[in-house]
């Protein structure tokens, strides 16, 4: 293989890889055991991805799992959506992880959800136990 073949190779690659992890979200807490664990990494599209629309906030059912802008934490969420309702015209997703007791504690607007986990039927794609590295190095 030439030079530059291989050099334009290794390009693709890493380009591919890069589009890829922009997929994946490392799960930093046990908030939605036993759906997936602390240290899983779960696969996402996403409302805004380079200009794309990969899915549209607004279409967020009861049942999906999401990751959203949380105001009462300083890193995205990823919790299920549990009930769906109208203030003033306006839609809000009320949100809780399935290992927790109480839903989360504020309504979330659709502008603050900025992925959905994709599911095969009913069950969430997931990578068991790789998002352990990510967590060792950020130090969660």
């Amino acid at each position: 293989m030439s030079d530059k073949k291989e050099i334009a190779t290794y390009i693709i690659i890493i380009i591919i890889g890069l589009l890829v992890a922009q997929h994946m979200n490392v799960v930093v807490s046990g908030s939605m055991e036993p759906v997936f664990y602390r240290g899983d990494i779960v696969v996402v599209e996403k409302s805004n991805f380079l200009g794309i629309e990969e899915f549209d906030p607004g279409d967020t059912k009861v049942g999906d799992i999401v990751v959203y802008d949380a105001a009462w934490f300083d890193d995205p969420v990823i919790h299920r959506v549990i009930d769906i309702t109208q203030v003033n015209g306006k839609t809000y997703y009320k949100i809780q992880g399935d290992n927790n007791n109480a839903p989360d504690p504020y309504l979330v607007e659709e502008e603050r959800i900025m992925q959905k986990v994709v599911t095969i039927g009913d069950q969430p794609l997931i990578i068991p136990k790789i998002g352990y590295i990510t967590i060792w190095l950020k130090g969660y």
